[in-house]
């Protein structure tokens, strides 16, 4: 091969990678018009978010779901308690009488999508279903801010007005969170062990108490399984 067509080889390949990573770069700026005090981080895996998803549920990836009708639980979870982000103590037994969606969150995973389909689906639904967010940073420490930074992300970012709890830690250890030791012990809410398997674990009560259903993380929000389960 010639020094010439060696050079223009090179040359070729150069101007497709910088096509590439210009068309790329556009792409997360678009996506990223509205966002705010986001990093570079999460500005990619916010454009990315719908490939994902579309990637996950195709390979059958944290798509798992749980279901039950009949077990009442041993303790109820109207009994429970948490802090929201702001300190302030949040009681459970202020929703009986309509569905909770309890889900773990975090600002850096590629989950973190979610939240928007989460403010939707909490609006379409607010005169029956309550979701609340608890930030943890179990899962390959994806949630390092403060309860300060998180609540400010989730509203500037994604627009969520549901409840978000203080952060803290959801997987089963000394230091769970006792609302999700409540949903991962079939001691206590009467059949499941399944504590989240990763970020935006959803988890959802009925209007008595009763743990119903678990969704794994790439079932999404405004999925039909999901709205199904609450207009049932």
């Amino acid at each position: 091969m010639s020094s010439k067509k060696k050079y223009s080889g090179i040359a070729k390949s150069f101007i497709t990678l910088l096509v590439l990573v210009t068309s790329f770069s556009t792409f997360i700026l678009i996506a990223n018009r509205n966002s705010k005090n986001m990093t570079a981080r999460q500005k990619i895996l916010k454009a990315v978010y719908p490939v994902m998803m579309w990637f996950t549920k195709s390979a059958g990836i944290n798509n798992s779901s749980l279901s039950n009708k009949e077990v009442v639980p041993i303790v109820s979870i109207y009994e429970l308690q948490s802090q929201l982000t702001d300190g302030k103590q949040l009681n459970l037994n202020e929703y009986k009488g309509r569905k909770i969606l309890l889900v773990n969150t975090a600002s850096d995973c590629g989950y973190t999508g979610q939240y928007e389909d989460l403010e939707k689906l909490y609006q379409a639904h607010k005169d029956k279903l309550v979701v609340i967010g608890f930030p943890a940073n179990d899962f390959k420490e994806q949630e390092k801010g403060t309860n300060e930074n998180i609540a400010a992300f989730c509203k500037l970012n994604y627009g969520v007005t549901f409840p978000l709890m203080k952060k803290s830690s959801v997987i089963k250890g000394a230091d769970q969170n006792e609302i999700f030791r409540w949903l991962s012990s079939k001691e206590k809410n009467g059949w499941n062990e399944q504590a989240p398997s990763w970020n935006f674990c959803k988890y959802l009560v009925d209007e008595q108490g009763k743990l119903i259903n678990y969704f794994a993380s790439s079932v999404e929000p405004l999925s039909d399984e999901v709205k199904k389960a609450i207009d049932d």
